[in-house]
């Protein structure tokens, strides 16, 4: 699976898209593009990715994105026609003029786009407006879109007790294009196979580059090393496991693509700063 450069097409005398899929499954490969993205999960469920950012989702589930941060929502099976809904919105940052969101009174609203660059979920009772006022906006003339679309935003900039920034560390996705189709392509590459085998030799193919190469520029890129980042991935995904299931450890640790139970341990704790069991009581009491 590689991470692939959307081409958006929002019609003819549009400047926003405004869609509602409806599918046996979300079938979007790791993929970014230069608009900003408001997704909400109307029905479905599965895994979330956005950056190296991986999150259970359910219906419900919204995401506000700021432009090239890869994402994908992945189910883990394939359902009935309509058994994964979601509606989009995708807007460039000119799409009202290209100073529009520098004018005084869209502070808010700018401050709030510049915070999407990381990912934001949203949640609480400004999601529950916002998805109403979404399914609403599905149905409505242009202008009325364009008109709901600001109120949306301005909705989510006045209430931050209920976002939350997703991925901390955005630094590659401020690349050249060129650069952050290498390294996404070796992202989505880990995301399709960390919890199965990972091999350094099929990144660096993937990023036309020896392994030694491929070594220091993915560290010079996100910071991390190859190993640092399949390993973040796993950890996150055992984590998940310890808190949603009752599955014991060993199960947890071969499920999230770990070989060894002891190494999983070690590996846990260097994360977390807490034993799999001791993180899974921590959840427990809260």
């Amino acid at each position: 699976m590689k991470a692939s450069l959307e081409q958006l097409d929002n019609g003819l005398n549009q400047s926003l898209g405004f869609r509602h899929f409806s599918l046996p499954y979300f079938d979007a490969p790791y993929h970014f593009h230069p608009e900003y993205e408001l997704t909400l999960i109307v029905k479905s469920e599965g895994k979330r990715y956005i950056g190296n950012h991986v999150a259970d989702f359910s219906a419900g589930d919204l995401v506000l994105m700021g432009p090239n941060l890869p994402h994908c929502w992945k189910n883990e099976t394939i359902g009935l026609e309509d058994s994964s809904q979601a509606i989009v919105v995708q807007f460039k940052a000119d799409f009202l003029g290209e100073k529009f969101f520098t004018i005084p009174e869209m502070q808010a609203v700018s401050h709030l786009l510049e915070k999407s660059a990381s990912g934001l979920v949203i949640t609480g009772k400004t999601r529950n407006r916002i998805a109403k006022e979404l399914i609403f906006l599905l149905n409505v003339p242009p202008v009325q879109k364009v008109l709901g679309l600001l109120d949306l935003l301005n909705t989510i900039a006045q209430a931050p007790q209920d976002h939350q920034i997703l991925e901390s560390q955005n630094q590659a996705y401020q690349l050249a294009k060129v650069d952050l189709e290498r390294i996404n392509k070796v992202y989505a590459y880990v995301i399709e196979n960390y919890t199965q085998e990972v091999h350094l030799e099929t990144a660096a193919y993937l990023a036309n580059m020896t392994e030694t190469a491929f070594c220091r520029y993915f560290k010079k890129v996100t910071k991390k090393t190859f190993l640092d980042v399949v390993t973040e991935y796993r950890i996150k995904h055992a984590c998940n496991l310890l808190i949603g299931t009752d599955k014991q450890v060993a199960e947890v640790c071969f499920e999230s693509g770990f070989g060894n139970v002891s190494h999983f341990n070690k590996q846990f704790k260097t994360f977390t700063g807490q034993s799999p069991l001791g993180y899974r009581k921590l959840f427990q009491t809260m």
